[in-house]
């Protein structure tokens, strides 16, 4: 009978020490759970928040680009009745186009010397131009202004590359001159034109971006033509900038 009663002492102690294995398992288990839970929730969190800055910072880059182009709009009326006029880059969202005509940078043929009417237009044109990018508004919202030059198909790529190249240059260092006083002495501004540099660049695109008429085919006339190009510095060059400013 001894024995018996050790035997059930023995296994009501076992039955007792599975029972406490069970529920300290079963309270790991339940506390992994909430801590895993809790980690998600953290997780979820954290991207909302991620999410909704970078939506903020996308808004305000599109704010952006919009106001931007509203002023750059009411900048150039002076210059509508010459066919200047500004849009938005239909392939670039972060793109602004200041569409100059053919007519006032209207390039001899083979010719890198800009027409005493593109002279003239630049003289009224850069100044208001460059005050705008440099303005207090927009000098810091800004990536790049890019003096795009263009040629028709005519000739090889050989010769419309660097001669379209050239072209923008051309612009590109008249518009600097202005701003020097170089053209207009009642232009000069080396503040401005330091700032207006930091942003300017040319590019020759050749024959690559033709124009079409409504029938499809070139339009060689309008095909030569200048094209400043304006970009609003994207989200990852804003954070690139903080992270900078916030390491230094």
């Amino acid at each position: 009978m001894a024995v018996h009663g050790d035997n059930a002492a023995l296994a009501s102690s076992f039955t007792d020490l599975m029972t406490s294995l069970a529920v300290i398992f079963i309270l790991l288990l339940v506390a992994s759970h909430n801590n895993e839970q809790q980690k998600l929730e953290t997780a979820r969190a954290q991207v909302a928040d991620t999410q909704q800055r970078l939506t903020a910072a996308e808004h305000k880059t599109a704010t952006t680009r919009n106001a931007m182009l509203v002023t750059l709009k009411q900048v150039l009326e002076v210059f509508a009745a010459q066919g200047v006029r500004a849009e938005a880059d239909p392939a670039d969202p972060l793109g602004l186009l200041v569409l100059v005509p053919e007519g006032l940078l209207a390039f001899a043929v083979g010719e890198t010397k800009i027409p005493s009417a593109g002279i003239d237009f630049l003289r009224a044109f850069t100044p208001r131009l460059a005050a705008t990018a440099c303005s207090d508004t927009f000098k810091g919202e800004l990536s790049s202004i890019v003096v795009e030059g263009h040629s028709d198909s005519s000739g090889k790529d050989e010769t419309n590359l660097p001669l379209s190249q050239a072209r923008a240059m051309a612009v590109v260092q008249e518009s600097l001159r202005v701003l020097s006083g170089l053209g207009e002495p009642a232009t000069s501004s080396p503040s401005l034109r330091a700032c207006f540099l930091t942003f300017l660049s040319a590019s020759g695109r050749g024959s690559s971006e033709p124009i079409l008429d409504a029938d499809g085919k070139e339009d060689k006339v309008r095909s030569r033509r200048v094209v400043f190009k304006i970009r609003v510095r994207s989200l990852e060059q804003r954070q690139l900038e903080k992270h900078l400013t916030q390491t230094t």
